[in-house]
């Protein structure tokens, strides 16, 4: 099975560690992607929707590099810091996913980053 590796400069670069996202068998696999600014790598916003936002941003980023977007997404993984951000995130996703969302699921950051209140991965059709 043949997989590309996805890197673009319009969102925070991935450590060596990992990969913006892998292309593989007709779906994008996107990686954790916190709310850091592109050019700075600063966390853009102080509140769970400000950074939810900017995740969604970067996300839809690395999805454009790779063929794909936001309208393909199939699954998510949200993890944030604080349950009490919940809805406020939920907010925000809505402007995102309004009609027909992808599947979801949530779990809790398990390390503190100063100032980092979410992440978000995604699955999405090529």
């Amino acid at each position: 099975m043949a997989r590309d590796i996805i890197r673009t400069p319009d969102a925070p670069a991935s450590p060596p560690t990992y990969s913006q996202a892998v292309r593989a068998a007709g779906l994008v696999f996107v990686s954790g992607t916190g709310p850091h600014d592109p050019m700075t790598g600063k966390i853009v916003g102080e509140t769970i929707q400000e950074q939810t936002r900017q995740c969604l941003h970067n996300v839809s980023a690395i999805l454009k590099a790779a063929g794909s977007s936001l309208d393909k997404v199939v699954s998510a993984t949200v993890i944030i810091l604080e349950e009490a951000d919940f809805a406020g995130m939920n907010e925000e996703w809505l402007k995102w996913f309004p009609v027909d969302p992808p599947a979801r699921q949530g779990a809790k950051l398990p390390v503190r980053m100063p100032g980092l209140k979410v992440s978000i991965a995604v699955i999405a059709e090529q």
